[in-house]
């Protein structure tokens, strides 16, 4: 074949791109289960952040499986869904369905004091993208012990704190319920707190957007465990 002509060209481009998309197709599958592993180490990261467990992606698993001694999934009744893995429930399309539709996972957490704590997850949406989060109740099901907040894209030096120390912080000892009413936790700017007497935290200042978002994820991912909260009341 004339190595010159456009055929000879066509067909050795052809070639090229199956043999490198094959290559990348292998390479891949081959590390595809080490990426899975890396999520799920950063997720254990996440919940124990959550209780102030500080853990890396050496003993991250180690821990995990020290602190977290049960973990079950509710439904909107408070009840236990048998057989339900609370691990891999994918949040975020749950908080997207009806409140008496979601799959509400619990992790269960055991300090080295004995105390007991119930940790939720959450998921909402920031200014430029997804947030996300873990908050963690004392055995009450009340009282705020512990909160972790990520996200995917929001601008750094304004709703990217809600990731710092200096924002969740705030959370501690803040209740979900005022009266026996769920109220959830309301983020204001500072200075101002809610109409309706909800314990309250201070927004970022040139972040609004991304703290509203903050506040109505806590609203919506919470609302749905009222049920089950009350029972530990």
């Amino acid at each position: 074949m004339n190595k010159q002509s456009n055929t000879y060209t066509i067909l050795y481009a052809a070639v090229m791109v199956i043999l490198v998309a094959a290559v990348l197709a292998v390479t891949s599958l081959g590390l595809k289960g080490r990426q899975t592993r890396n999520v799920e180490i950063d997720k254990m990261k996440q919940i124990l952040s959550s209780v102030h467990v500080a853990a890396t992606a050496a003993d991250a698993q180690e821990l995990y499986r020290k602190y977290i001694v049960d973990s079950f999934v509710l439904d909107s009744k408070g009840e236990r869904t048998a057989g339900a893995d609370a691990f891999t429930v994918d949040v975020a399309v749950q908080t997207k369905l009806p409140a008496d539709e979601r799959e509400l996972p619990v992790f269960v957490c055991r300090l080295d004091n004995g105390e007991q704590k119930y940790i939720l997850p959450l998921y909402g949406a920031g200014l430029w993208g997804p947030i996300w989060g873990y908050l963690a109740l004392d055995a009450d099901g009340n009282t705020v012990y512990g909160a972790y907040f990520a996200h995917q894209g929001e601008t750094p030096g304004l709703g990217a704190e809600i990731e710092k120390a200096p924002f969740s912080d705030q959370f501690r000892d803040k209740r979900l319920f005022i009266a026996g009413d769920f109220t959830s936790i309301a983020v204001e700017k500072k200075g101002q707190k809610p109409s309706n007497g909800a314990d309250y935290v201070d927004a970022i200042s040139g972040g609004t957007i991304t703290s509203k978002g903050v506040q109505a994820m806590l609203a919506n991912s919470l609302a749905p465990y009222t049920v089950f909260l009350k029972s530990l009341q």
